[in-house]
């Protein structure tokens, strides 16, 4: 089960009504934050989010609305008695902005690793989690997260029977861990089927759309994007500013053959963006208007 929390909305500074965008991802009890604006944590609070679990912080661009509250929250955390270390993962030049957020909070009762991840990087591990990072176009280096929970072959079981593998070893072959018994090693290969569809979540926010954005999100169960504008009359203006409207990120998804559109990252212009929910859901009808602390739980596909 992959549990998601989309914990802001909001797009360039917090509004009383709308936190700044950031997505909250749980699974097997490892969690991963998307993005630490300003008041980020208090936004967690109050969706009943647990700041203390989050191993991972993932970081799309070093704009303010983005990465300020990364030293609140890392603050809170230590407050909370976290003693495990703690990942921060983002475009190159990480390390040099960190080292400026981080100097309000100069001792941490954990370790804090930084992971700068280029262009496009090797995937992160998060326990069941895969976290792969893809390059958005944005005024400075931006990029994107894409986050599967790989799901294995269905067990043969009379397989593993015929080759006479101890019953107590199943389990370690169902976990994709080779075992040896009888002086003989068996590989997963040898008792599982063809790999199942797993769980698929994709993330980008503050860029023009771009192919890269369908290529790593294709077939995503769900699809987070931003909306900075509703009205079509503001295209010129979100080219200029390199953002996306409504339309644009609703085409994408089409595009992507999502499963469905989470909209979010919306202009302190906005007051109310479900005013353009009925013309962005013809052309992507699965589109839902993102609201602070909305959540849902994935689950694999019997």
């Amino acid at each position: 089960m992959l549990d998601l929390c989309l914990v802001g909305t909001g797009g360039m500074l917090p509004l009383p009504s709308r936190f700044l965008t950031s997505l909250y991802i749980k699974c097997q009890g490892h969690a991963l934050l998307i993005d630490c604006g300003e008041g980020t944590q208090i936004a967690l609070r109050k969706a009943g989010c647990s700041f203390k679990s989050i191993d991972l912080i993932c970081i799309t661009h070093f704009h303010a609305d983005h990465i300020s509250g990364i030293a609140g929250l890392l603050l809170s955390m230590g407050n909370a008695d976290r003693t495990e270390p703690v990942t921060i993962a983002g475009p190159n030049g990480l390390c040099r902005i960190l080292s400026g957020l981080m100097v309000i909070a100069p001792e941490l009762p954990f370790e804090v690793y930084v992971r700068e991840t280029g262009h496009i990087d090797t995937p992160i591990s998060l326990g069941a989690m895969k976290i792969q990072n893809f390059p958005l176009e944005h005024r400075i280096p931006c990029q994107g997260y894409t986050i599967e929970v790989p799901r294995a072959g269905q067990f043969l079981l009379e397989k593993a029977q015929s080759l006479h593998i101890p019953m107590q070893l199943w389990s370690h072959l169902q976990k994709g861990e080779t075992v040896s018994a009888a002086g003989k090693q068996f590989t997963p290969e040898m008792v599982l089927g063809p790999a199942r569809k797993g769980l698929k979540v994709t993330y980008a926010t503050d860029t023009r759309p771009v192919d890269a954005i369908a290529e790593y999100g294709r077939e995503s169960d769900i699809l987070i994007l931003e909306g900075m504008y509703g009205e079509e009359e503001k295209l010129e203006k979100a080219e200029e500013r390199t953002h996306m409207i409504f339309s644009e990120a609703a085409r994408l998804a089409e595009q992507a053959a999502a499963k469905e559109l989470w909209l979010t990252h919306f202009s302190p212009s906005i007051a109310d963006p479900f005013e353009y929910k009925t013309a962005v859901q013809k052309i992507f009808p699965n589109t839902v208007i993102g609201e602070d602390g909305m959540k849902k739980s994935l689950k694999f596909v019997l």
